[in-house]
């Protein structure tokens, strides 16, 4: 297997650091638009594991937005599989680029939805993931698998659905994603700061247009943004968090393959933070649309929401400054194989410390990049197989969450996963 990497920033960067570790492929080059992002990552990976590790890794340039120039260098290194780990309005650049190299593709987030209507999605719009399904007879007729939506939500949130659907029940009323955390970030003098833990690009994108709500008898439809907050308690000592609904893929992914009567996502964003991004939306900022601007060297062009992603912090580096746990899970209502009613919430905590001693990659974005990892060693096993557009609930989820909960020592990532009767 031979891996082209696209994008080095913080989940790039994790996903390369977490792949050091593992000794499935053979080549993994880690591109991104400033080569030295990519260096920067290679060069850690060589003071933690040597030089043997290291050479295992090439760095490349590369323009995730010219979907040529990213079948170039699948190509000029014989990529058998794509790995998107940048924002997701370049998803369709690389989709296109990865099957026009013939190799297979993973992302961690789809498509974008566009535009964002108030009215039911079945109705109008387009969803998140259209766009990729839509072409899914272009990979069938290649042979080639696109695999979407396997970061940890979506991703690992689809395979605990998937686990659930296989193993505890035989009727779902619900499957509910619940995202919740109890993560901190200081600046230097110990001050409490306003530090987004991933992508502010992607999460005004997620958070400001209407959520989406999947029932069977209705379809998709969606709510306002923010809408139906419920206080979830969270296990790990993170507690209770309020949630609120968010667009997301679990919604688009689930009801593909599983059977449920609903599906919902909730984020635990907090008072703040929801009244940050309203801001950011009653004065234009969370807007693509470039705007002309002065600047020190004459008019320029700009996005509103690229200048708000340029003045926050990266959420690469802010690692050191944190504290406290994350936790992605999916919490499942319905019938359990016994015939009895049931509730569980099947869940993973990362915490920020640990990933910061064993990676140097705060706990959200490592998260996130642990799971196409498994992915992809799965992929290279045969454990996994498959051609066209897939999610992951696609996929027997037990080899999955076998390989993730095994010890190192044994081979696996030695990330165990819990289930917590509701």
């Amino acid at each position: 297997m031979r891996i082209l990497l696209v994008g080095a920033g913080g989940v790039g960067d994790a996903i390369a650091k977490i792949t050091a570790r593992r000794s499935f492929y053979d080549v993994i080059v880690v591109s991104d638009y400033d080569i030295g992002r990519a260096e920067k990552t290679i060069g850690w990976i060589r003071g933690k594991h040597g030089d043997d590790v290291a050479s295992r890794f090439v760095a490349a340039a590369i323009d995730a937005s010219d979907p040529d120039a990213v079948a170039a260098v699948a190509r000029e290194h014989g990529a058998t599989h794509v790995m998107n780990a940048v924002e997701p309005k370049f998803v369709p650049t690389i989709f296109a680029g990865a099957l026009a190299a013939g190799a297979d593709y993973l992302d961690m987030a789809m498509s974008l939805s566009e535009p964002h209507p108030t009215d039911p999605y079945a109705k109008t719009g387009v969803k998140l993931g259209d766009d990729q399904f839509a072409l899914r007879g272009d990979w069938e007729t290649a042979g080639r698998l696109a695999l979407v939506g396997m970061g940890v939500e979506p991703g690992l949130s689809d395979v605990f659905a998937r686990y659930a659907s296989d193993t505890l029940f035989s009727r779902i009323e619900e499957l509910g994603t619940r995202d919740g955390a109890n993560l901190v970030v200081r600046d230097s003098d110990g001050n409490e700061i306003f530090a987004p833990s991933f992508s502010i690009w992607t999460t005004i994108e997620e958070c400001l247009n209407p959520p989406v709500i999947f029932e069977k008898d209705a379809g998709w439809y969606t709510t306002p943004p923010f809408s139906e907050p419920e206080v979830f308690d969270f296990p790990e000592g993170i507690g209770p968090v309020e949630c609120v609904n968010v667009e997301h893929e679990e919604v688009l992914l689930m009801p593909r393959w599983i059977d449920a009567e609903r599906v919902t996502f909730k984020y635990g964003l907090g008072e703040e933070f929801i009244g940050i991004l309203r801001t950011l939306h009653q004065l234009g900022l969370d807007s693509t649309t470039p705007i002309r601007v002065r600047s020190q060297n004459g008019p320029v062009e700009v996005a509103p929401r690229d200048v708000v992603a340029a003045a926050l912090p990266d959420p690469a580096t802010i690692g050191p400054r944190m504290t406290g746990k994350t936790c992605a899970g999916v919490w499942v209502k319905g019938t359990g194989v016994d015939g009895n009613p049931r509730e569980v919430y099947l869940y993973h905590v990362s915490d920020n410390e640990w990933t910061m001693a064993e990676y140097e990659s705060q706990c959200v974005v490592w998260q996130t990049a642990m799971n196409p990892v498994i992915a992809l060693e799965l992929l290279a096993s045969g454990a996994w197989e498959g051609t066209g557009v897939l999610g992951p609930e696609a996929f027997d989820a037990a080899p999955f969450l076998e390989l993730m909960a095994r010890p190192v020592d044994e081979g696996g990532y030695g990330q165990p996963w819990g289930l917590r009767e509701q």
